[in-house]
């Protein structure tokens, strides 16, 4: 003789099919964020960019213009990005300073940094000639034949993983740059930083 089922029996199995779908999906996500947590802290971690620093034209460049309120210097900035994310900055402004005193704003318009590649930046900084000429120090190195400046920049913009993931970041840089006015021979050293 046949006994009917209990009614309670269907939704004990249903309770122990979602428990262990829930059990499997928990797993799931452990495993997965594990994944992603070591490659962020290997392989994806943050690498600061290698930059470097070319004044151009200095043949022509006049720093002797005391009536000018501006004197073009070109410049060449060439930024290395090691990261297998990209980089989209806004735009931001540099300073060229010599000894502590600020001689020239430099325009740096918005620009991609594709993964793992070198990107050239192109702008002109309009040097102060009128602040230079009137340092005693400058002078000085201008007997000497060379002088050093230094140039500060901080770049805010996001980076991009695989084009999924975006996360805000910054990027300080700042270059010692040596000129030999005799030789025309210019030489940078920059720091960078990257904040994520």
């Amino acid at each position: 003789m046949d006994y009917p089922k209990s009614p309670t029996e269907p939704k004990t199995m249903t309770t122990k099919g979602l428990k262990i779908c829930l059990l499997v999906s928990i797993i799931f996500f452990i495993i997965v964020a594990t994944v992603i947590l070591s490659l962020v802290f290997t392989i994806f971690k943050p690498k600061n960019p290698d930059v470097t620093v070319y004044p151009l034209g200095l043949k022509d460049l006049e720093f002797f213009q005391p009536n000018s309120t501006s004197v073009p210097l070109k410049m060449l900035i060439t930024i290395v990005n090691p990261n297998y994310g990209s980089f989209k900055s806004k735009n931001a402004t540099g300073y060229l300073n010599y000894q502590d005193t600020v001689i020239a704003n430099v325009p740096l318009e918005p620009k991609l940094l594709p993964a793992r590649r070198t990107t050239n930046v192109t702008t002109t900084a309009g040097l102060m000639s009128g602040k230079l000429i009137s340092d005693e120090t400058f002078l000085e190195d201008i007997e000497d034949g060379s002088f050093n400046l230094t140039a500060k920049a901080t770049f805010h913009g996001k980076v991009h993983f695989i084009k999924i993931f975006k996360m805000k970041a910054t990027v300080d840089i700042f270059c010692n740059i040596f000129f030999n006015i005799s030789s025309l021979y210019t030489h940078s050293n920059c720091v960078t930083r990257i904040k994520v």
